[in-house]
């Protein structure tokens, strides 16, 4: 949580320790989420401003990686292209900026974090609760049983004999 909670404050130097403190192999596995970090971490420079900076960060830390994968090369050129307007709000890649960006990055951090974690990417409650209702749903025709019919209390109902 505290990583996902960083990438979307936009500290995204902190959430990559926070990963590597977890567990250095999911950096070192996932070249793509490693990048999308790393490119996170360059539309948070350019955010606030800081466009020597990023401007730097971007040829010693992207590029290379950029040269090594065509689709970096394009997600590179595409945020690199924010520098090149003044007013964002009428940029093509305007998007970029936005929070879902960080909520997308965060995302699949949180989603390889429980990957490596070996936990599903997606929460258990839904299917076990689908599970449920299926199960009840088959015993119906079988047996008279305890039922839960509402499943946020979770109160049992004594089956009519």
């Amino acid at each position: 949580m505290a990583v996902k909670k960083a990438v979307q404050c936009g500290n995204v130097e902190d959430a990559i320790e926070k990963v590597n403190d977890l567990n250095p192999e999911i950096l070192d596995t996932n070249p793509q989420l490693f990048f999308h970090l790393q490119q996170q971490r360059l539309i948070e420079l350019i955010r606030n401003g800081k466009v020597e900076e990023a401007l730097e960060f971007a040829q010693e830390e992207l590029a290379p990686r950029g040269e090594e994968n065509q689709s970096f090369l394009e997600e590179l050129e595409r945020t690199v292209a924010l520098l090149a307007f003044e007013d964002v709000s009428n940029c093509p890649v305007g998007d970029l900026l936005d929070i879902s960006q960080r909520l997308k990055t965060a995302s699949e951090v949180n989603a390889a974090i429980l990957t490596s974690q070996s936990h599903e990417k997606d929460p258990k409650l839904p299917s076990l609760l689908k599970m449920l209702l299926w199960a009840q749903n088959q015993l119906d025709e079988k047996a008279a049983y305890p039922r839960i019919n509402d499943l946020a209390t979770a109160t049992l109902e004594d089956p009519a004999i």
